[in-house]
């Protein structure tokens, strides 16, 4: 599986970013994907993730309300939609496909490269 996550950059305190996570390879409606972020020198944090169907959602507490993950098997995307961003939410995203649904950044064997996303005024 091959993983491309985009729709990073620069936002306001209060704003919003939807990031995407452009899937391929044949099974890819297999996996469940994750989404982690990862700051320069630190472990990489889970973020949410989602089931392969799409039925279920898994959020880090500092998330959950702000952010959503959805998926389009057909179009082999998932997307986080994030609002109301802090500047603690700054960091390097990444996307991720696993076998199992979880928040263990070890559960996941294919990874992605990131895209940043900034949260400052």
């Amino acid at each position: 599986v091959q993983l491309q996550a985009c729709g990073g950059g620069l936002v306001q305190p209060g704003g919003s970013l939807t990031l995407s996570c452009a899937a391929s390879g044949r099974t890819v409606g297999d996996y469940a994907i994750g989404w982690f972020r990862q700051d320069p020198g630190k472990e990489r944090a889970f973020v949410a993730a989602i089931s392969w169907s799409g039925s279920t959602t898994e959020y880090a507490d500092s998330v959950k309300g702000r952010f959503t993950i959805s998926r389009d098997n057909a179009k082999n995307t998932v997307n986080l939609q994030m609002n109301n961003l802090k500047p603690d939410d700054t960091a390097l995203y990444l996307c991720a496909a696993s076998k199992r649904l979880g928040g263990k950044a070890y559960f996941y064997h294919y990874w992605g490269k990131g895209t940043l996303v900034t949260v400052s005024s």
